[in-house]
């Protein structure tokens, strides 16, 4: 693509998950990254020196220079500065969760919406090949079991460790619960919830088991203080079980045969999930479309998020 048709982008937080961001971006053929902020100007300098591009000295000033821009700053300030981006006319990808609480969700939908700007979220998973072929093969969901798992972070001078400002269940646990709702397609009719904190103020380890009304159940787990790393779903239906890696990009589909059960390797083409989800976000930008993850989906499953984590300090406080 040639250079000036390329959509102008920036990247507004270069920790360890936005510097991956202006690095595909500054090899994307359909973005040009224009420049970066982030409030330590001693790491925007590195960043920027690595990719060839520029630091800005405000989000303002970077915001007058872009199309578009990924927010890959701690939760708790994605309402204070995605208003700020979408004020300036900015279409947005903000990391996620969407926000920190339902109604800062919401004011951020409301903003896009107004100034009829692209809002999408980054819930990497709904970008993982290995999504595509349980999309294709999912219908009438019976059960799900979700498992995410990940060692604590590790320290950060004058910070806390990175996610841990927010509950495991919104920093890990969200990424299947905006999955699973996208598969059921039900409204949840119960759930119940436990987990506790080890490390944190909040809570590092949690599971739910979610009731849809359409008769699905989901069991999800999820913990940062696991000694392994693990992401893995396990989707049962009429006839068949089907069991993904999101780690690897593998897995394997059983299902009645008429000597058994009969075990299929299932065909992914391997990808870079952020990769894909920056090209969607682009293209989405450049052509008007529908975001893969909007807005008001990812402030669906935040709501969910928020009322899993009041159920558990509710049972935890009893």
């Amino acid at each position: 693509m040639n250079a000036a048709n390329a959509l102008r982008v920036g990247v507004v937080g270069v920790g360890s998950l936005g510097q991956a961001h202006a690095r595909i971006y500054s090899e994307l053929p359909q973005t040009n990254l224009v420049g970066i902020y982030d409030i330590d100007t001693e790491r925007a300098t590195e960043i920027a020196a690595k990719h060839g591009t520029r630091v800005f000295a405000s989000i303002d000033e970077l915001a007058e220079q872009v199309e578009a821009a990924s927010l890959v700053v701690p939760t708790h300030l994605h309402r204070e500065v995605g208003a700020q981006l979408l004020a300036a006319g900015v279409h947005l990808l903000i990391e996620k969760p969407i926000a920190s609480t339902t109604q800062e969700a919401m004011d951020l939908v409301a903003m896009a919406k107004e100034r009829d700007l692209i809002l999408q979220v980054g819930h990497i998973e709904r970008f993982n090949p290995v999504l595509s072929f349980l999309e294709a093969a999912a219908h009438n969901l019976r059960f799900i079991e979700a498992h995410r798992l990940a060692p604590y972070p590790p320290p950060r001078d004058g910070l806390h460790p990175r996610g841990t400002e927010v509950s495991v269940v919104l920093d890990l646990m969200i990424h299947d619960l905006e999955v699973i709702m996208h598969l059921v397609r039900a409204p949840v009719k119960s759930f119940h919830a436990v987990g506790v904190s080890v490390l944190s103020p909040s809570e590092d380890i949690a599971n739910v088991r979610l009731h849809f009304e359409n008769g699905c159940v989901a069991n999800v787990t999820a913990s940062r203080i696991s000694p392994e790393r693990m992401r893995k779903v396990r989707v049962f239906l009429p006839d068949a079980y089907l069991s993904l890696d999101y780690q690897s990009q593998s897995g394997e589909l059983y299902r009645k045969a008429a000597t058994g059960i009969e075990r299929v390797q299932v065909p992914i083409e391997k990808g870079e999930p952020l990769a894909i989800e920056l090209a969607a976000f682009a293209e989405c930008v450049r052509h008007r479309g529908d975001p893969v993850v909007s807005g008001d989906h990812a402030a669906e499953a935040l709501k969910l998020a928020v009322e899993i984590t009041s159920r558990i300090r509710e049972g935890n406080t009893a």
